[in-house]
């Protein structure tokens, strides 16, 4: 199951991703974490030292095996060079398992608590004025877009905060997207901006309270948000100590926190995919950027990399 978490600017999208990873690989799942935001902090939430946060090997910087892997020898793909962020696989792509050993893993992922992690990127200094962020994000998008995850398998990201999801056709990669929402006006208008742009696309958008402190905030929630909302977690003294270096087994969480959590998993399980439908999306976008931008910049009809007659299935490894 692919999940993405969303929401506004401090909401603690970040903190309650790593701690729904923790929960995860506490009762021994396999789990793939990608940090796609902005602000790369995901490491140290799920209990990593600056240190190694900062010597992190990225996605972004790895861009070229990136491509070159995935590329096969799709005949549709002449080279390397010819890929951009949005391309889809076909006959003679290589698909990839979220916990096999491949030379992209083994280049920009790392072992932490027992999670595969993988962070696109910080936005360096030479970004600034000539790049934007999803230069970076593209490199998770690419593989998200050949990647086979099955049952039992859970690939979570953190996205970038608000609406800046949309700029790409990262958000409907993913078979859940929580929502993260406090108890405030603004948080509630991330989540109706989101719900907006979600909705004409199928994106399976559940809100998480956030932050909350009594019942006047969860009386908030539910009345902004309604059946939207799937529970909420409290202000923690769990996460407070994390965030002052002591971090704790997820056990300790408090436990209706844990509940949430075990009710966010819940949720996760009972999701089904469409194959076929992940695959349209993923080759609509993929035209959307070839003819927005992509076949002038790289000189080539990119349109003509689409494989009408695949579809990205579990069975196709099972075939090959």
């Amino acid at each position: 199951m692919k999940i993405a978490f969303v929401g506004k600017g401090g909401s603690g999208k970040t903190t309650l991703s790593s701690l729904f990873v923790s929960h995860l690989a506490g009762a021994g799942n396999p789990v793939l974490a990608i940090d796609a935001d902005i602000n790369q902090h995901l490491a140290v939430a799920l209990g990593a030292t600056e240190e190694q946060a900062l010597a992190w090997p990225t996605l972004g910087e790895h861009m070229p095996l990136i491509k070159d892997y995935l590329r096969g020898d799709n005949p549709r793909i002449p080279s390397a060079d010819a890929m951009i962020k949005t391309t889809p696989p076909g006959r003679g792509s290589r698909l990839v398992r979220p916990f096999e050993d491949n030379p992209i893993f083994d280049a920009c992922f790392r072992g932490l608590g027992g999670v595969r992690l993988g962070v696109t990127g910080q936005f360096e200094e030479e970004d600034l004025g000539v790049a934007c962020y999803h230069s970076k994000v593209g490199a998770a998008e690419l593989l998200l877009n050949h990647l086979v995850d099955g049952p039992g398998e859970y690939v979570v990201m953190d996205m970038t905060a608000g609406a800046d999801a949309f700029a790409s056709g990262l958000f409907t990669r993913f078979d859940v997207t929580f929502l993260v929402c406090e108890p405030t006006l603004r948080s509630v208008g991330v989540y109706r901006q989101y719900a907006d742009h979600a909705r004409d696309f199928g994106v399976h958008l559940v809100a998480v309270g956030n932050k909350v402190t009594d019942g006047d905030d969860v009386d908030f929630l539910t009345a902004q948000l309604g059946p939207a909302l799937l529970g909420w977690l409290t202000t923690s003294g769990h996460v407070r100590a994390a965030e002052r270096g002591a971090t704790r087994p997820i056990g300790e969480l408090e436990p209706h926190n844990l509940e949430t959590l075990s009710a966010m998993q819940a949720r996760v399980d009972a999701t089904s995919r469409d194959w076929a439908r992940y695959q349209q999306q993923g080759v609509e976008f993929h035209l959307r950027n070839a003819r927005a931008w992509g076949n002038g910049r790289a000189g080539v009809d990119l349109e003509a990399q689409v494989d009408p007659e695949f579809v990205l299935d579990p069975a196709v490894l099972t075939a090959g």
